[in-house]
């Protein structure tokens, strides 16, 4: 059975949607929750998005817009760390995963540009 980049991005996006049901939902926590909902998902989104393209171009598109997108969620995971310490170890998981998420979208699109 070959790699599936779509169950891994829903899987990471379950993941933080899971981790963030159990936040305490303070003022700094809302502003956080809420930009790191919106970016986490938005990568699942997008990959998928681009498997449906209309073109390479739109394709490469798609894939550059997920790279920005778990870019983005790495800083608001990073932020999340920074308001609930005592949940910095969860929240390390979750930032490797991104991390790689952001390798493999670098990797696709370095492939792209070369192509």
């Amino acid at each position: 059975m070959g790699y599936d980049l779509e169950a891994r991005t829903r899987k990471f996006s379950k993941e933080i949607i899971k981790f963030l049901r159990t936040v305490l939902k303070d003022e700094i926590n809302k502003s956080i929750v809420s930009q790191l909902i919106r970016s986490s998902t938005s990568v699942g989104a997008n990959y998928c998005e681009a498997n449906g393209a209309s073109s390479k171009k739109d394709f490469k598109n798609k894939i550059y817009i997920c790279r920005k997108e778990i870019q983005e969620t790495k800083y608001w995971i990073k932020m999340m760390a920074e308001s609930n310490p005592e949940r910095k170890e969860e929240l390390r998981r979750l930032w490797q995963e991104a991390h790689e998420l952001t390798l493999i979208f670098g990797k696709i699109s370095s492939t792209l540009n070369n192509v």
